[in-house]
């Protein structure tokens, strides 16, 4: 049976609570989650999470229940954790930094022949204030951040780019950590783009469609009635 992307999203969240309490280390949460949305069946998906509580479980509401991670949860909840990782390496490869992982205030990314992938859209971070310093030779580092973080980007290019491009509508929430992202690229390029996570535009549309059958049910139940 061929998976849907809402059953891949469900399998990740799994994961990324597994993460959060601890059930699995960063890099085995990594591969998991690549292979997630890499798969294609359900045959894929199940071995993932079968060693996992709540199989196939949506996250826990946070009333009455553990407190969401990633997207979902409040940016208070976010800050001050202990960082996992201070930095990423690339020559004639790549490194990638994504999911549930808690970035530290001073974080250094370098590249030379190769490429790096930082995903703050499910991250945690150590303080409020987080410094990025992004170096590339002959490389690229592409940096994804929710459109409500406040984001700072002061980097120089040179013989190549240094950037922010916005994909979602970015509004900075006033209780977000302030992040700058800065350094050098030289004949590379660093990219910083603002982007929601699938599972956010996945409550994004929920919500959406919650609020539409809200809006309808005064006028089924009046036609009701009026048989």
């Amino acid at each position: 049976m061929r998976a849907s992307d809402t059953e891949r999203e469900r399998i990740a969240e799994t994961l990324r609570e597994a993460v959060a309490e601890g059930r699995l280390e960063m890099e085995e949460f990594e591969q998991r989650l690549d292979a997630a949305y890499k798969a294609r069946t359900h045959g894929e998906l199940k071995p993932l999470v079968r060693d996992l509580p709540a199989l196939g479980a949506a996250p826990a509401p946070v009333a009455g229940g553990r407190p969401r991670t990633g997207s979902a949860a409040r940016w208070s909840d976010r800050i001050g954790k202990p960082a996992t990782s201070g930095g990423g390496f690339a020559l004639w490869g790549g490194f990638r930094r994504q999911g549930n992982w808690t970035v530290g205030r001073a974080f250094t990314a370098f590249a030379m022949w190769g490429g790096g992938n930082i995903d703050l859209r499910e991250a945690n971070f150590e303080a409020r204030e987080v410094v990025i310093r992004c170096f590339t030779i002959m490389g690229g580092i592409h940096v994804t951040v929710p459109p409500d973080l406040n984001v700072d980007v002061r980097g120089i290019g040179i013989m190549g780019g240094f950037g922010e491009h916005t994909k979602d509508e970015a509004v900075p929430a006033p209780d977000a950590p302030r992040v700058r992202i800065t350094g050098v690229a030289l004949m590379g390029g660093v990219g910083v783009e603002r982007k929601r996570s699938r599972a956010e535009k996945q409550r994004l549309r929920d919500a959406d469609k919650q609020r539409l059958r809200d809006a309808e049910r005064p006028r089924l139940e009046k036609g009701d009635g009026a048989r």
